[in-house]
């Protein structure tokens, strides 16, 4: 098969309306971008001998992915062999002559750049990497055919896969470009979410980590805290199905933390950071959608609590925090360079302050009095854990004592009338501003072989 000659054009290119004419003399085969109607009219204003093929679904153009038009290519047997993109005269007669034709450069500049090729708009090159992810296996999940007069939220929460607060469509060119941040491919299974055993694919939590409104790069840490959460020893199916207030919180401990905006500071519970926001209800959507979790019907929650709709944040590990990060005291082979995830199953937070503490062994006196009070309700049979939050006061009091957080832990444990079954009960976390001489207390569920034990693990394989 003799060398072919394939020129891809778009109507509303300068460069192209110059090379068009001596290319068609030539008898390239030419192929336009754009829609039917624009490049009739341009073969009409060029006064071409015959008006472009059209490249359906830009096909031709995912194929060679120009990064420019006039894209002109020369092919063996349909294989590329050479290419020039933009107006290189002295070239594309090279490339028609080598297929057995004449390129008249008459009058053409020697060069010029070319226009940006439609792949290169953003929306479109989105939608042909939906495209290519479906076609390759990528991408499986079926899509919704939703009416163009339809809010997407609103179907989405009429369908019962909200949390009742608005959404982002879960597009498939979203899924795709969130998919790019992680390394893993789109169906390796994550985990078996309960209480229906369902697998919970990257695909999956890529999907509602859309719906949540991550950016992307809080991807890793969502597989992350839900591979962790989907462990027998968390007792996921119990904290989905109890009728106490319970749900995960997400303690992200590491450098990748701040790498993708997570705020560590003042209001490190509250509102005002995307990835904080999002990346605890991104967990508790894939629960929902993929395990089940519907309110009064799997989850018998008699009153529930905020944390039904999702709690992250990082701890604090500048230089003022007294110890290594959470997950780093959970995991002793996570690098100080890694990033770790701790998922604790917690209840609502208590506010505890005590503005006369300025000595450590003070503060663990009133601290563990306060923690002892508060590890059950009255005739409880349960043990329970508890995340203690050490604000930037707290922190430097206890910093300038020398005391580890497993030193912490064992006075906290003594002073709260061994209320544990052990100081490694107590998690503790450094974490908000330094103003206020202020800690947070989360109350966990059931703990113990009968419960939920806290779980860690690293971002660093889902990165």
């Amino acid at each position: 098969m003799p060398l072919e000659v394939l020129a891809i054009v778009k109507h509303d290119c300068p460069v192209c309306d110059q090379v068009l004419p001596p290319l068609d003399a030539a008898g390239v085969r030419l192929v336009s971008q754009s829609a039917p109607e624009d490049t009739a009219a341009q073969a009409r204003r060029l006064n071409l001998s015959r008006v472009p093929e059209i490249d359906e679904e830009l096909s031709l153009s995912e194929r060679f992915d120009p990064d420019a038009v006039p894209a002109v290519v020369l092919l063996d047997d349909g294989v590329e062999v050479d290419r020039v993109e933009g107006l290189a005269r002295d070239r594309i007669a090279d490339l028609v002559a080598r297929a057995g034709s004449t390129f008249v450069v008459d009058g053409l500049p020697e060069s010029r750049p070319g226009c940006a090729s439609r792949t290169r708009d953003p929306e479109i090159a989105a939608h042909i990497a939906a495209r290519r992810a479906r076609r390759d296996g990528r991408i499986v999940a079926r899509e919704l055919q939703i009416g163009g007069l339809t809010d997407p939220a609103d179907e989405l929460f009429e369908r019962g896969m909200t949390d009742g607060l608005p959404v982002v469509p879960p597009t498939p060119e979203r899924v795709v470009a969130m998919l790019e941040h992680t390394s893993r491919h789109p169906q390796d299974v994550v985990g078996i979410v309960p209480p229906y055993g369902r697998r919970a694919t990257v695909e999956k939590v890529a999907i509602n980590a859309v719906m949540a409104g991550c950016a992307g790069p809080e991807l890793p840490i969502v597989l992350t805290a839900l591979e962790a959460a989907c462990r027998e020893g968390f007792a996921l199916q119990g904290v989905v199905a109890t009728t106490g207030p319970a749900g995960p919180i997400v303690v992200v401990s590491g450098p990748y933390a701040s790498q993708i905006g997570m705020n560590a500071m003042g209001n490190v519970l509250g509102q005002g950071n995307r990835p904080n926001m999002t990346i605890g209800r991104a967990l508790q959507l894939t629960i929902r959608n993929v395990g089940g979790g519907t309110p009064q019907r799997e989850d018998r929650a008699t009153h529930g609590s905020p944390l039904k709709l999702g709690l992250a944040f990082p701890d604090r590990l500048d230089e003022t925090s007294p110890w290594p990060g959470l997950a780093h005291s959970q995991l002793p082979d996570l690098r100080p360079d890694e990033t770790g995830v701790t998922v604790f199953a917690g209840d609502g937070p208590t506010y505890f302050v005590d503005e006369r503490v300025r000595d450590a062994d003070v503060l663990a006196t009133t601290l563990g009095a306060e923690l002892g009070h508060g590890a059950s309700s009255p005739g409880d049979v349960y043990t329970r854990d508890v995340m203690l939050i050490l604000g930037g006061e707290y922190g430097a009091v206890v910093k300038a004592a020398g005391w580890s957080r497993e030193r912490l832990q064992q006075e906290l444990y003594e002073r709260s009338h061994q209320a544990f079954t052990g100081p490694d009960r107590i998690l503790i976390v450094y974490a908000g501003s330094d103003v206020g001489l202020f800690a947070m207390v989360f109350g966990g569920w059931v703990a113990g072989p009968t419960g939920s034990v806290p779980q860690s693990g690293s971002v660093e394989p889902w990165r």
